[in-house]
């Protein structure tokens, strides 16, 4: 019931949104309504995809995350007009993303960077964040269809059921897992070539 309360109440201010309405009123009053959902994306990307950054030097906290992506959306939604929720939410998880991938940039480019006052050293700049196949895998998500990845998004990222999923989407629910079914196979082949080899060493 909440959930769908407030899928309804974001799409009423993205309706508002795009009338005559003074833009700032209406984003502060959506981000307000949605900061629930917004910060179980950032916790969930966090813990889930970016665990180094929750470590020191950096201890990055979801609701610190969710500062800086609320400040991104401020500026990004004076240009833009999402349509729909799901529109909505697809903005804010790329915010999320380009805002976890710079912090972790941030970090690869300060190795001597230290961790407790100045006595411990930071762990060298290949373990801060994302190593370079995690970054490659999220530049890839990023290339899937929009109907794919939007479902990516909302069931891998978000942790969304499916049934809520196609709930937002506006569509079935054997048309979410045939479109994740769809992403998912679109990752693997794109992937390839980061599986472990099959093949063993032949025996002497």
């Amino acid at each position: 019931m909440v959930e769908a309360n407030t899928t309804a109440a974001v799409q009423c201010y993205l309706d508002e949104l795009a009338g005559d309405t003074p833009a700032e009123p209406v984003v502060r009053a959506l981000l307000g309504r949605a900061v629930r959902r917004l910060n179980q994306l950032c916790a969930t990307l966090l813990y889930r995809h970016y665990p180094r950054l929750t470590r020191p030097p950096l201890n990055l906290q979801s609701n610190e995350l969710l500062g800086a992506v609320v400040e991104r959306l401020l500026k990004a939604l004076r240009e833009a007009r999402p349509a729909s929720v799901r529109e909505f939410f697809a903005l804010a998880a790329q915010h999320m993303r380009w805002e976890l991938n710079d912090l972790a940039r941030s970090l690869d480019e300060q190795p001597d960077m230290v961790a407790v006052d100045g006595l411990v050293p930071a762990p060298p700049g290949s373990d801060s964040g994302l190593s370079s196949e995690c970054r490659r895998i999220i530049a890839v998500i990023d290339t899937l269809p929009p109907e794919e990845r939007e479902v990516f998004d909302l069931v891998r990222l978000q942790g969304m059921p499916q049934v809520e999923a196609a709930a937002v989407l506006g569509v079935a629910p054997r048309t979410v897992k045939r479109r994740l079914d769809r992403g998912l196979l679109l990752l693997a082949e794109r992937l390839s070539d980061l599986r472990p080899s099959d093949t063993r060493p032949e025996t002497p």
